[in-house]
Order: C-alpha cells, then structure tokens, then sequence
C-alpha cells in the first residue's frame, strides 16, 4: 500500500515555474570584470610595495565599485518580435 501512496504523490506535484530575471551577460560585463580584476591585481601589487594611500583605494575601488558593477550593468534588452 506505500508504493501506491507514494505514486499518487508523485503526480501531485506541481512543476516549479521558471522565472526570467532578465539577466544578460554581455561584453559590457566582461569588460567591466576583467577591468576589477586588473584593478585589483594592482592594488594587491601596491600593497605589496607598500604603498598605503594607493592600495586601499585601488582596492575599494575594484571591490566596490568595478566587481559589483559588471554584475548588476544591464544593457539593451531586444524585444521579441513575432
């Protein structure tokens, strides 16, 4: 009698829809990501030399700024024509 009862609830359930959250990744994205990730290459490099005024800022800048950036840009959306 389990088996039958867990065969009824197989069809039962409903399929998850699927969500368009309009998220497209472009070469603005790219452009952006390899942009941060130079950003940040050099300020681990000023880091490194020592430099304590121009590391932080390269830092902050690639991680708060130009990382999240090419992650949240949203270009031109074509619509679908019929």
């Amino acid at each position: 009698m389990s088996t039958a009862k867990s065969q009824k609830t197989r069809y039962l359930r409903k399929p998850i829809p699927d969500y368009d959250l309009g998220f497209i990744w472009g070469p603005v994205n790219s452009l952006l990501l390899g942009l941060g990730v130079a950003v940040l290459a050099a300020g681990y490099l000023a880091l490194a030399n020592e430099s304590l005024t121009l590391a932080p800022l390269l830092l902050i800048l690639g991680y708060c700024g130009l990382v999240p950036a090419s992650l949240l840009w949203r270009g031109k959306v074509q619509e679908k024509g019929e």
